[in-house]
């Protein structure tokens, strides 16, 4: 499986790319595509669109995992953070991925095994999950690694949910809703 977790921000779009083989997940690729605060929004979501596709034209992803926007305190962070979503929404769709959205909350339990863990708890378990010699930074590289990863945890038991005749794609069994 070869999946890119996007952490949408428009100053700041943390990606990463994770490759699992042989029950085993690598980091392939990770960073952070920046826009200069000062540009017009016009400008800086065309940069972004153009980086966006140049990343997924040299990745090919097979499946692409964006951050769900779900609440900030700050409605210019909120629209931001959100046309930032919808661009890589709409190039992972441009691209033929497969597409999948966690909260913030699903991702932090499936990686750190608590959904209220802290970037730094966040950080530490993306570093030995992947055995990276170092933490992975700045938190918006961190977090789109933690993305693909929670994919890859979730992934196997979607499917079987699926499988399963189950409505939709939640796994979270009814008792537990």
């Amino acid at each position: 499986m070869f999946v890119l977790g996007i952490d949408p921000g428009l100053s700041r779009c943390g990606y990463g790319c994770v490759h699992k083989t042989a029950g085993r997940s690598c980091a392939v690729s990770a960073g952070v595509l920046a826009t200069p605060p000062a540009d017009p929004l016009p400008v800086r979501l065309a940069a972004l669109a153009r980086d966006l596709t140049d990343l997924f034209d040299e990745l090919a992803p097979q499946v692409v995992v964006v951050e769900r926007v779900l609440f900030q305190v700050n409605a210019r962070t909120a629209m931001a953070t959100g046309q930032a979503s919808g661009l890589a929404l709409a190039t992972a769709a441009q691209h033929g991925c497969e597409v999948v959205q966690y909260s913030p909350n699903e991702v932090k339990l499936a990686v750190a095994g608590h959904g209220g863990a802290g970037k730094a708890q966040v950080q530490r378990m993306v570093q030995v999950l992947l055995d990276l010699a170092v933490v992975p930074s700045p938190p918006d590289v961190a977090d789109a690694l933690a993305l693909a990863l929670c994919h890859i945890a979730m992934a196997p038991l979607t499917a079987a949910a699926a499988r399963a005749g189950r409505v939709g794609t939640d796994p979270t069994p009814g008792w537990a809703r």
